[in-house]
């Protein structure tokens, strides 16, 4: 029996992409393990802390039905908030090379040149 095929890319194939975590992310959330009410997080804090760390995989924690905050290990914030700035500064360049404001490679190399030189008369001087 052959797999189902959606424009080429197998439906195995396609939802395993859609389900796996980016690499050298956390793994994703599993529903019933990684979905807590607020008041069982009270009651085993330090355990859910522990299970975070262990697993690689955020909480979800819930209040009143609805998701209200995720707890998730430090690196893992390190590496969101990290290429979040990497995915900004890209956004930033694009805009900037947009509006025409970007420099060429000699205009770089010319200003280079010349901080480079005002640094070396200032190190003669001590």
């Amino acid at each position: 029996m052959g797999e189902a095929s959606l424009g080429g890319v197998s439906e195995r194939v396609r939802l395993k992409t859609m389900y796996e975590a980016p690499k050298g992310s956390a793994t994703l959330p599993r529903i019933a393990e990684d979905v807590v009410p607020i008041g069982e997080l009270k009651a085993h804090l330090a355990e859910r802390i522990r299970d975070v760390r262990a697993n690689q995989r955020p909480l979800v924690v819930t209040q009143n039905g609805k998701a209200t905050a995720v707890i998730m290990s430090p690196e893992e914030f390190d590496r969101l908030t990290g290429e979040a700035r990497f995915i900004a500064a890209v956004h930033d360049g694009l805009a900037e090379a947009d509006a025409g404001t970007t420099l060429s490679h000699a205009e770089v190399v010319t200003e280079l040149d010349a901080r480079a030189g005002k640094r070396a008369k200032r190190g003669k001087m001590t």
